[in-house]
């Protein structure tokens, strides 16, 4: 898959069939979406693209409004959306900085400037709740008629349900809030997992006999938190059981190298000797959040938090041992 910032380059193609949105998680509705723009594009003989955005249009207008409350809890990382979009096989994704501009950009001009002279746009499918330009005036109907005066084919789809449950990326932040992650499994189609660079901590876990691998997740306000029974890939040819810890850590100091930043901290249960001590720092892992055992919790002291390790540890053994 193609990934392009804005839609000036030469590279992108003369023509696309195309859907707009946020693709927070890309889960099973989203797939669904996919599958009938790539069978569209086909039949037109033009590639299948996304349009989405960075950062998601909520998160601009929380901090325009100086209202954290109003972002919404992220599924997943600009990386792992990307991943996820190119596993669904679209050929191409065009990233939009969701800005002032963008924001206070009138419909019209949005069909005609991006959809029409920027994408050259011969199909676009949105979904039944689409809103589109300044103040969220455009909807379905102005797009078809656009799409008629301009010579473009429009359809939109309705919601997808699954066990009767409309799949939504909101439904998956509420399971995602509960810890429920079977649940979420269910609505992404595939186990909940975040991928990413290993990247150096404070080596609390080196004292604690207890080795993490550290990714960052880059926004500040995850879907899920706490400490997980997880599965980790990209290390050797098989995946490794472990116990993670996704979160700000509250029981270390928060000047430390990745102080206030949201980590996912992964200890593997059973460490491959032939990685070495130092064997995981830079390699790209992704790493699958199976199980929730419990909340984040601060610990009173280094020997406090070593026991709740060890009985995370114990926990995550026995719960992998009953279904693995």
């Amino acid at each position: 898959m193609q990934i392009f910032r804005g839609f000036h380059h030469p590279q992108l193609a003369k023509a696309c069939a195309l859907t707009i949105g946020n693709f927070d998680g890309v889960h099973r509705g989203h797939q669904a979406m996919l599958a009938l723009l790539k069978n569209e594009a086909r039949h037109r003989g033009v590639p299948s693209c996304v349009m989405t955005f960075e950062p998601h249009p909520r998160d601009f207008f929380a901090k325009q409004h100086q209202q954290p409350d109003l972002a919404p809890a992220r599924i997943a990382t600009l990386r792992d959306k990307l991943n996820e979009l190119a596993a669904c096989g679209v050929d191409q994704c065009v990233v939009l900085p969701f800005d002032q501009s963008f924001a206070s950009q009138e419909p019209q001009a949005f069909i005609e400037d991006v959809l029409v002279k920027g994408l050259g746009v011969k199909y676009v499918l949105v979904g039944d709740d689409f809103r589109f330009g300044a103040k969220r005036l455009g909807d379905y109907a102005m797009l078809d008629a656009a799409g008629t005066a301009h010579g473009f084919d429009v359809a939109r789809m309705n919601s997808y349900e699954v066990k009767n449950l409309r799949v939504s990326s909101s439904a998956v932040r509420e399971a995602m809030g509960r810890g429920a992650m079977q649940e979420v499994a269910q609505l992404l189609g595939r186990p909940y997992a975040i991928s990413g660079h290993v990247v150096h901590g404070r080596k609390l876990g080196r004292e604690l006999n207890c080795r993490t691998l550290n990714l960052r997740f880059s926004h500040w306000k995850p879907a899920a938190s706490g400490i997980f029974v997880v599965q980790v890939h990209g290390l050797s040819n098989q995946p490794l059981a472990g116990v993670a810890n996704l979160g700000i850590r509250p029981s270390l100091d928060p000047t430390d190298v990745n102080g206030g930043r949201v980590l996912l901290e992964t200890h593997c249960l059973d460490w491959p000797a032939s990685l070495g001590a130092e064997g995981g720092y830079g390699k790209i892992i992704r790493v699958e959040l199976l199980h929730k055992l419990h909340d984040e919790l601060k610990y009173d002291g280094l020997d406090a938090l070593m026991q709740g390790i060890h009985k995370d540890c114990d926990d995550a053994r026995a719960w992998l041992a009953a279904r693995i």
